[in-house]
């Protein structure tokens, strides 16, 4: 029990233009079908807009192209169009440019795009949105150069190619201490994840003194209760269940000196969005002679799991309420209230 209730103040996310004879050199190209687990070895920490360059151990997921004999082509101007692959449920091409895209004005960078293909069949007025990522291996380090820049890339009739100009610089590339061209090879990968805005959200609101927020719960013959927790019936407020809770003996720090007396959070009412609830509540432990209640606040997260009270362990000191002067303890009874101020409703809504 002391596992699942907490005291007051406590609580609160390739690729080359060939015209030499096959046999000068070989091709190889690799469609990866796995999808990637991203872990603490990929960053992406710039600004939107802003070209990033990281380093990462896992292969690309939908594309890698390798080139071996790369000083046949290396000084060729004319884009390498590597074989159609699927990804994301669309058809696509890498464009490699080895000395960079000249229409582009690039001549010192290697250039690299993703091309969507056969879109025919794709209705009229179609889009594809899409988190590209495109990528040179270092062999030395055998890790791969992961190029983004953040920003969702659209896809549709009038712009079907998306890519780096500058993916890696050419001094770079060929810099045998850099790691990415040995042996006379080069490879490339893309990485491509179509973006579906989401149509629904989950929609959390705060309520204020919601409808039915008073409980009372009187217990009788308190001189005879055991040493043990008791608990009252439930109660609804906003989507989640409620009881109240307390041990007559004491708990925690307040033992055997004080009375305790925490909310707990049970189920949600049938077809309610499960989450975690915030709930904010007046504890009371009522004066059945005056207005002189002893009261305290509490508020706090609580977790989907039922049975996690929040509360106090001190609401009253025992030599008060047993005083029968003060008016807490009558007939050996006492009255305990539970006012939920603030709650919330999730909702799963329309974007």
């Amino acid at each position: 029990m002391d596992s699942h209730k907490w005291s007051l103040g406590f609580i609160s996310l390739a690729f080359l233009f060939i015209t030499s004879s096959s046999a000068e050199f070989l091709i190889k190209q690799v469609t990866e079908g796995r999808g990637i687990d991203y872990n603490n070895s990929y960053s992406l920490t710039a600004n939107l807009g802003v070209t990033t360059r990281v380093l990462r151990a896992e292969r690309p997921s939908s594309k890698i192209v390798t080139i071996t004999s790369f000083s046949v082509i290396k000084d060729r101007g004319e884009p390498y169009e590597s074989s159609i692959f699927e990804a994301a449920g669309y058809k696509w091409r890498l464009v490699l440019y080895v000395k960079g895209n000249q229409k582009g004005g690039i001549n010192n960078h290697i250039s690299l795009y993703a091309r969507i293909e056969e879109t025919e069949s794709l209705p009229r007025g179609w889009e594809v949105n899409v988190d590209l990522k495109l990528f040179v291996h270092n062999r030395k380090l055998n890790k791969y150069l992961a190029v983004t820049d953040g920003i969702v890339k659209r896809y549709n009739d009038a712009k079907k190619e998306f890519g780096f100009t500058q993916l890696i610089s050419l001094p770079t590339f060929y810099n045998a201490n850099e790691g990415y061209y040995l042996q006379d090879t080069g490879s490339f990968g893309a990485e491509i994840f179509v973006v579906n805005p989401a149509e629904q959200q989950e929609k959390v609101t705060f309520i204020s003194n919601p409808p039915n927020n008073v409980f009372t719960w009187k217990i009788l013959r308190f001189s005879t209760l055991e040493d043990k927790f008791y608990y009252s019936d439930d109660f609804l407020v906003g989507d989640r269940y409620w009881r109240l809770g307390f041990n007559p003996k004491g708990d925690g720090g307040g033992r055997p000196h004080a009375l305790p007396l925490y909310l707990y959070a049970q189920g949600h009412k049938a077809n309610a969005v499960v989450t975690n609830t915030w709930g904010a509540v007046n504890l009371r432990l009522k004066n059945q002679r005056n207005s002189n209640h002893k009261q305290l606040y509490s508020a706090a997260w609580y977790p989907v799991r039922s049975g996690y009270g929040v509360g106090v362990n001190n609401i009253i000191l025992m030599s008060d309420l047993k005083d029968a002067r003060k008016g807490y303890l009558v007939n050996d009874a006492i009255i305990f209230e539970a006012e939920m101020v603030k709650v919330s409703v999730t909702n799963i809504v329309s974007v």
